[in-house]
């Protein structure tokens, strides 16, 4: 049998290696564009910032040591201009003396990853950060430029480590952004925890502005933005996301999401002996059984490894993505899995939603730090359809339990007994993941109503409603929802008498605990009670807007 593989980064390399581990002589051949194989991507920012200090570093395997190991054939700078599906055929044109020639295949495989989305195209003072070679090139340009001054344009996951890695070596940064808050994975109230973080790290952070343009000059580069306004830098780097690598397919395979190879659950395109993995493809998501396009290289490393077990033993592939990705920005540590509320709302999916803010381990122990978690739930069976969490430590553990629990399928309240290891360094004894399940428990059992931070406008003008705050005077006296009054939530009980039977008691507290007791005392005196989901710290993120960005 022999395969030919377009792509040899995460995908292409991880299929071909597994390929030969199964079948020792079948032969495979791996065509790739850029000069290197089997590279880190994900690893290029940190090398902008000196954080990997060694090119090589960034290099996993070669040509010449995929040879010697695996014996497979591995032609770098070369390029895949045409599938011809009749023939079993592809042309292949070598970049360094623009040769071409035919190679034959049994099985074709694209991974051909995804292309960055352009404004302008690459050039003496514009980036982009895909492969090595564009690191290499922003990296020597930096020192030769003598740069001080850069814009990013897009605060997804890659301007976001780019910008980091700027900002650490003294540059100053401006960052552009279309939405109204960076991080598509965040919802906008998490979403404003870390761009507090970029505005006191000294980055000018432009949100709801779109880049019309980009003008080269010999020293400088000018942004024309949608708001008639402009902005100044010696470099550019265009870090508006990626869409898939798909110039193959155009006009030979079906295409489906946003422009991805379409695929069964095999990875069989359109062709019978054609096949596509990776950022090039759309998958079907585990949590609403939708197409779907999540370009993580995670994926795409298991997707190369299943569809050779595939290939050769012929086992049905079971991939269904979920989204779980981190983010290290300064002292941040940024994690989502799966469907966002955002998102949620788009598609229509019935959902509850709870907040929390415990620590990362034991608060009598040195250093605790706070961890922000927000979880969507199904309200009639309770799985978890998604999840997200802001702290400085434990939160790449706690994100990856949520992902196992919505990969198997555990119902948000048996959270509350899984058997997590403990010790006042590492976490507390009731974990927030067991804390997550005893919310949820406490909202299927009827103990708890909530309302939410976006809801309290309307609330405000409703005369049957009371908006109790149970937090301390000075608390309340620092800031405080208007229209609420205070009673301290140890207080409660001796202040019955001056409380209303006739309107619901809506309760605020500072992270929704002392309203959640409160909540308890009043319902069990025959009061109606709501409580606010997330506290007065979450109601404060949905008011910051204006605070923290140039909202042009």
């Amino acid at each position: 049998m022999k395969y030919i593989i377009i792509g040899g980064v995460a995908g292409g390399a991880s299929l071909a290696t597994r390929l030969r581990r199964l079948d020792e002589y079948c032969d495979i051949t791996i065509y790739e564009k850029s000069h290197f194989v089997s590279y880190a991507n994900c690893g290029l920012p940190y090398y902008i910032g000196n954080v990997i200090k060694e090119e090589s570093s960034l290099t996993l395997q070669s040509p010449r040591s995929l040879k010697n190991r695996f014996n497979i054939d591995v032609y770098i700078s070369h390029e895949v201009i045409k599938i011809n599906k009749e023939d079993h055929t592809v042309l292949v044109k070598n970049l360094l003396t623009n040769e071409q020639f035919l190679d034959t295949y049994d099985k074709l495989i694209i991974a051909t990853g995804a292309e960055a989305i352009k404004i302008k195209e690459t050039s003496k003072r514009i980036f982009e950060l895909k492969n090595v070679e564009d690191t290499i090139r922003l990296k020597e340009s930096i020192d030769k430029l003598n740069v001080k001054e850069v814009i990013v344009i897009g605060g997804g996951f890659i301007g976001l480590e780019i910008l980091e890695n700027l900002v650490d070596l003294g540059i100053k940064v401006t960052l552009i952004e279309g939405s109204n808050h960076i991080l598509p994975n965040l919802d906008k109230e998490l979403a404003r925890v870390i761009e507090k973080e970029l505005i006191n790290k000294g980055i000018d952070l432009v949100l709801n502005t779109f880049t019309t343009d980009i003008i080269e000059e010999d020293d400088r580069v000018t942004i024309k933005t949608n708001k008639d306004i402009s902005f100044n830098s010696d470099l550019v780097i265009e870090a508006l996301g990626v869409k898939p690598s798909n110039n193959l397919a155009i006009n030979t395979l079906v295409l489906g999401i946003k422009g991805a190879i379409k695929t069964n659950n095999n990875f069989l395109t359109s062709d019978k002996d054609i096949y596509a993995i990776g950022d090039v493809t759309s998958l079907v998501s585990l949590i609403d059984n939708k197409e779907t396009y999540i370009p993580l290289a995670g994926l795409a490393n298991k997707e190369g490894r299943e569809l050779a077990n595939h290939l050769v033993n012929n086992i049905d592939i079971d991939i269904k993505p979920i989204g779980t990705s981190i983010l290290k920005l300064f002292k941040s540590h940024i994690a989502t899995t799966g469907l966002n509320e955002e998102t949620l709302k788009k598609k229509n999916i019935p959902y509850q939603k709870i907040y929390l803010t415990p620590t990362d381990h034991a608060s009598y122990y040195p250093n605790p730090k706070t961890l922000l978690i927000k979880v969507m739930f199904d309200p009639i069976n309770y799985y978890i359809l998604g999840a997200e969490i802001i702290g400085e430590s434990g939160v790449d553990k706690r994100i990856d339990l949520l992902s196992f629990a919505i990969k198997f399928k555990i119902k948000g309240y048996e959270l509350k007994n899984l058997e997590l290891s403990y010790a006042p360094p590492f976490s507390s004894a009731k974990d927030p993941i067991n804390m997550i399940g005893y919310m949820i428990e406490n909202i299927k059992d009827n103990l708890i109503s909530q309302f939410y931070s976006e809801d309290i406008e309307y609330i405000k003008k409703d005369p049957n409603i009371l908006l109790l705050d149970v937090r301390t005077k000075e608390e309340y006296d620092y800031g405080h929802i208007e229209e609420s009054i205070n009673i301290p939530v140890d207080e409660i009980r001796k202040n019955l008498a001056d409380l209303p039977l006739n309107k619901e008691i809506y309760l605020i507290c500072q992270s929704a605990i002392r309203s959640y007791i409160a909540s308890r005392i009043l319902t069990q005196h025959g009061y109606k009670c709501k409580h606010l989901a997330g506290g007065y710290r979450v109601y404060s993120l949905y008011n910051e807007e204006a605070k923290i960005a140039k909202f042009i």
